[in-house]
């Protein structure tokens, strides 16, 4: 069974409700205020000034949540039954009369017939045969070849070919080394400036070798420590650099890290006075070098 409720219907029910629970309300109020009024006995005055929780849980007469199981009850029907008449609720639209316009159709109406593929055309007719015309053909004049005796006997003579000898092209030379700037500082180079007196090394690795030893050799013998950084114990590294010029000259002497007490003067004196050394080389040319020389000062 299905049920259906016009606007109507659900605006009366609606209206209904409301009306019905404002006069449950209004009833269960003046019930209340009725039982309010209703003074307790001698006995359980003392009680319920001590306690007013125990007072309403044990005396009926003005117990709140007495009915209120009803009230859940209630307002629990109440809910479900809203919301079947919400689902029930159905709009009619209002029914068009068409019978007026039935009988003003006649017989204008014009069926129209189903249309039927139509059959593809015909192919065409095959071409006419072609008559085989005949052509006698002209006998043509064949050209008589003769052939040359290519055979080789052993009274044959033959003349060997004359080799022509090429003459072989040199090949270019290489081209010239670029200009380099006769001013300009390297500091990474093919061949490093060394320190003179291993020139009779053969190996370039040996030779590097024993040139650092000399120098090291040289740089002990001719420095000396200044006395100020001696009596007050100052020791560390100095770092001088300078450039080794091509023809092997010293020029550009600078410390680039002093430790103070005369040490940074006393290592750019023993540099400034070393003898010249072997340059730098780039491409085959010798040039300008940048050189940086670690001096280590220690009090022993």
């Amino acid at each position: 069974m299905t049920l259906e409720y016009s606007t109507s219907a659900v605006l009366l029910l609606l209206v209904g409700a409301f009306l019905l629970t404002g006069g449950i309300i209004f009833l269960m109020k003046r019930f209340f205020s009725k039982q309010d009024k209703i003074t307790l006995t001698e006995k359980h005055k003392d009680q319920a000034e001590r306690s007013s929780l125990a007072g309403r849980t044990k005396y009926p007469e003005v117990d709140v949540f007495a009915m209120r199981g009803t009230f859940l009850g209630y307002g629990l029907a109440l809910a479900i039954g809203l919301m079947i008449v919400a689902f029930s609720w159905t709009t009619n639209e209002n029914a068009v009369d068409l019978s007026s316009l039935i009988s003003t159709i006649g017989d204008e109406i014009e069926m129209e017939t189903p249309r039927t593929a139509e059959p593809p055309p015909p192919p065409p007719p095959p071409p006419p045969p072609t008559a085989l015309q005949i052509v006698e053909s002209d006998v043509l004049d064949i050209e008589t070849i003769e052939f040359e005796d290519m055979s080789i006997s052993e009274e044959t003579v033959i003349d060997a070919p004359v080799a022509v000898l090429k003459k072989e092209v040199p090949p270019p030379p290489p081209p010239p080394p670029p200009p380099t700037n006769s001013r300009e500082i390297f500091r990474i180079v093919e061949e490093a400036p060394t320190f003179r007196g291993c020139e009779d090394v053969a190996d370039k690795m040996e030779r590097k070798t024993c040139a650092d030893e000399k120098l090291m050799a040289f740089v002990h013998q001719n420095i000396h420590y200044p006395t100020l950084a001696r009596e007050n114990r100052i020791q560390g590294m100095v770092v001088v650099q300078f450039v080794v010029e091509p023809d092997g000259r010293i020029s550009n002497v600078k410390v680039l890290r002093d430790i103070g007490a005369g040490c940074g003067a006393e290592a750019m004196r023993v540099v400034q006075a070393m003898p010249a050394w072997n340059p730098g080389k780039q491409r085959g040319r010798a040039v300008r070098v940048m050189f940086t020389l670690p001096v280590k000062f220690k009090v022993v």
